[in-house]
Formats: structure tokens, C-alpha cells, sequence
């Protein structure tokens, strides 16, 4: 590389570093003005009998969008309207139990402020998110977010830089402020995300695990050849054992290994005889994540599921966990 190339390399990075920067300072500085109606937004939000409703036009709009998903995401009822489609058919899908949280950097985006009369007349609850506490938007509001960026990072100061990073950052911390005061948990979370790797990573073992004629189970006083027959037909390595319907012991490959090499091998005698009697297990309600770490700690492949009776409700592989895993 010449070292002309190098000191352009030098120049860009430090260009880099002062965006991120202003950025930076950007958000420290919404968080330096957040006050009561921040914690009337919440509380708004929080008892709402219909959806909220978030709307934007251009980057503003891009912003809201990806709000009005975080909340969708996170247990509150949300979508996106565009402010524009809005005064064409879309704002029939606002209702009167419903609050509105607006997105307008200057407050004066005409497309938002044309939705204003028909707010008013439906008594519907109007959260700004604007950086101009005098505008339109911020008069007509019951709840005004300021987003103090008077700066931003384009060098021009008029592309949306700054001032839509912390925008995005202050819806960011409504919605999580709200999801933690309702409580949400992980596995709310993956309810609401059944597909992707988000969704597979938070799936509970009883998504997952073999069970009713897929579960390899033989009785307490079955012989071995019995035993034998019903882990090869399910092919998982292994078997259950099971008295008066709860679980005993288990049988595994490894365990016939080491009956053959013994030298001991019936076919007639008792499987609970030659049965491990101490195996481990799971219930059915933890995520499928810790059921891996489990297998992999004590270094096995399965896991029987078991009620808190003891009773067999299934039982789990290693690899069909990896498998939903993956992704």
C-alpha cells in the first residue's frame, strides 16, 4: 500500500470515529432530558386496551417502523402507518383505544401533522418523538420526547444522522423500559418468535422431545432380548425403564458394550439386571439450550423428560437439539 493510500486509510477512520462519536454524544444527550413524560409514555403504553400506533414519514418513518416491531416483539400490540397512507384510507385502522406515538425530527412534517384534527376528534393519546418542543407536533401532544440533537454527523448537518440514531435509541428504551414492567420473559420472547435462530435458541425441551409411540420405554421385568428389540426399532441409543409408570433406569449402547465385553451376555434375563439405574433427566418446561448443556457436561447423548411424579413424558437427543439449534 502507497503512502498515499495509508493516509487516506488514516483520514477515513478518523471520519469514522467522529460520526460514531457525534452519535454517541447524540444519545447521551436525550438521555440527560428524560423526565415525567417519558414515564407517562410508559404508563400509557402500559394501559392501553388497544394497540399503539406508530407513524413517520421518510427517515423518521424508517425509525418508526423499526419501533413499532421492537414493541410488536416485546408483548405490546404495534404497528407502523405510514403518515401518508394515512390520509388515504390508512388511518381506518386507528381505533379509539388505541395511542399514537409520532416520529418527526422537526415536528412539522406536514404528512404528520395533517393526522392531528382526527386524533383530536377520536380522543386518541399522541406520544412526540421530535426534536423541536415547539413545533406542531410537540403543542398537540400529551406526551412530548425530545430528541435534543441540534447537530448532526453529516458534515452539512442536513442529512438524518445524529438525530435518528438517538430517535431509534429513545424508542429503544420505551420499549424495553415497557416489556420489563410487564415482566416479559424468555420465553414470551420466543412465543413471539417461533422461526430463526432466536426462535430455535429459546424452544423448550418439550417441543423437541420423542415421546408416546416415538418413546423407547420397556417394563421393570422385560427380558433384555425385549429391551434390545425396542431400542433398535427407535434408534436413539437407548432405552427406558419403567415401573408402575414412572422411570426406573435406562438402557444404552454403551451399557451393551460393556455387557458384551463382560462376557455375561443373556438374552433372558431381566432388563433390570443389566439396566443403569440412576439416569438423568430433564423437565419438559427448561429450554432446550440448557438440556444441551446438561448432555454435554456429563458427556451423554440423551435425556429422558420426566413430570414431577417421576412419570416419563419423553425423552430427548442430542442431535435433534443441535439441529434446531442451527441457524
Amino acid at each position: 500500500m502507497s503512502k498515499a493510500e495509508t493516509d487516506m486509510d488514516a483520514v477515513w477512520l478518523e471520519d469514522a470515529r467522529s460520526v460514531l462519536r457525534m452519535e454517541a454524544a447524540a444519545i447521551d444527550a436525550v438521555a440527560a432530558v428524560l423526565g415525567d413524560d417519558f414515564c407517562r409514555a410508559v404508563r400509557a403504553i402500559l394501559g392501553l386496551d388497544g394497540r399503539l400506533v406508530v407513524v413517520g414519514m421518510g427517515k423518521s418513518g424508517i425509525i418508526a417502523q423499526k419501533i413499532a416491531a421492537t414493541f410488536a416483539s416485546t408483548g405490546t400490540p404495534a404497528f407502523f402507518v405510514h403518515a401518508a397512507e394515512a390520509q388515504h384510507g390508512d388511518l381506518g385502522m386507528i381505533t379509539r383505544q388505541d395511542a399514537v406515538l409520532a416520529f418527526s425530527h422537526s415536528g412539522e412534517t406536514s404528512e404528520v401533522i395533517g393526522l392531528l384534527p382526527v386524533m383530536k376528534r377520536m380522543g386518541v393519546p399522541l406520544i412526540a418523538v421530535t426534536g423541536n418542543t415547539k413545533s406542531s407536533l410537540a403543542r398537540h401532544a400529551e406526551m412530548v420526547l425530545h430528541v435534543d440533537v441540534s447537530q448532526e454527523a453529516c458534515p452539512m448537518n442536513l442529512a438524518p444522522t445524529a438525530s435518528t440514531t438517538a430517535a431509534l435509541a429513545l424508542g429503544d428504551a420505551l420499549a424495553v423500559v415497557v416489556l420489563q414492567q410487564r415482566g416479559f420473559k424468555p420465553e414470551d420472547f420466543a412465543l413471539f418468535h417461533p422461526a430463526g435462530s432466536l426462535g430455535r435458541k429459546l424452544m423448550r425441551v418439550e417441543e423437541l422431545m420423542h415421546k408416546g409411540g416415538a418413546l423407547p420405554m420397556v417394563s421393570f421385568d422385560a427380558p433384555l432380548k425385549d429391551a434390545i428389540m425396542t431400542m433398535s426399532s427407535h434408534r436413539l441409543g437407548v432405552t427406558g425403564v419403567q415401573q408402575a409408570g414412572k422411570l426406573v433406569g435406562c438402557l444404552t449402547d454403551g451399557d451393551l458394550r460393556r455387557i458384551l465385553e463382560s462376557g455375561h451376555f443373556d438374552l433372558a434375563c431381566q432388563v433390570a439386571e443389566v439396566m443403569h439405574r440412576r439416569p438423568l433427566t430433564i423437565a419438559a418446561g427448561h429450554l432446550a439450550s440448557e438440556a444441551v448443556h446438561l448432555m454435554e457436561e456429563k458427556k451423554i447423548t440423551t435425556l429422558f423428560v420426566v413430570d414431577d411424579d417421576g412419570a416419563v413424558a419423553g425423552v430427548v437427543h442430542l442431535h435433534d437439539l443441535l439441529q434446531a439449534g442451527e441457524g
